[in-house]
């Protein structure tokens, strides 16, 4: 079947939006074990962002093709959640959210709102056009060390990283249960347990990520 006829129907675009949840899943896994590196003190988190520095080219088009992936799912989430709507357009007097939680009915909100957050931590970490100033290591390497834990040690961004990974707790509690029943594979026996896997990753993960800006911010890892 020809990709355009897939994208046109909404299980080709629940597929696609499985497809690039799969890869943004796999990112942010990746991602927390290197950002735990911090933990190894300047050493550890430096030697890994200047191993990354050394893929050039093949690190931006990683991050070229993480951004499209996070561009389908976005314009693919608001797609679904918009024909849903249509094809409901009279609300209910009263909801009953049979099998439906919190995080799953304000899916769109935390993924828009994590979509404002990946520009965030762009324009913070990656292009460094604000934050902190920044100090280089010989060779041109940023002091990401230095960079993250003078950041951390502001509240505002402390907050606003903490703010995002919550909101990053209920898009994965609710998205990697969803991944597994668009491909099928949730049952009436399978469905609960996939539901309690699912914010227990989301809960390891968001903690993962947490404790960064929380121990900085606290004074427990130390300049």
């Amino acid at each position: 079947m020809p990709l355009k006829h897939v994208i046109r129907s909404a299980v080709g675009r629940k597929l696609f939006m499985a497809a690039t949840g799969i890869i943004l899943f796999g990112f942010v896994v990746a991602h927390l074990l290197g950002n735990l590196s911090i933990y190894l003190g300047p050493e550890g988190i430096n030697a890994y962002a200047r191993q990354l520095h050394q893929l050039g080219p093949i690190l931006w088009i990683f991050r070229l093709g993480l951004i499209g992936a996070a561009a389908l799912h976005v314009l693919f989430g608001i797609t679904l959640t918009l024909e849903s709507r249509r094809a409901r357009p009279v609300a209910y007097i009263r909801k009953k959210h049979l099998r439906s939680t919190l995080a799953g009915r304000t899916m769109i909100y935390s993924g828009l709102i994590l979509a404002t957050f990946i520009v965030f931590h762009l324009l913070h970490f990656t292009f460094r056009a604000i934050g902190p100033q920044i100090e280089m290591l010989d060779g041109g390497v940023v002091n990401v060390y230095r960079m993250i834990v003078d950041s951390f040690r502001q509240v505002g961004y402390a907050l606003a990283y903490v703010v995002a990974m919550v909101v990053l707790f209920f898009h994965i509690s609710h998205g990697f249960a969803s991944l597994f029943q668009t491909m099928g594979m949730n049952n009436e026996v399978t469905l609960p347990w996939m539901g309690r896997m699912s914010r227990i990753i989301a809960v390891i993960l968001a903690a993962g990520y947490v404790s960064i800006p929380a121990l900085i911010f606290l004074g427990l890892v130390i300049k």
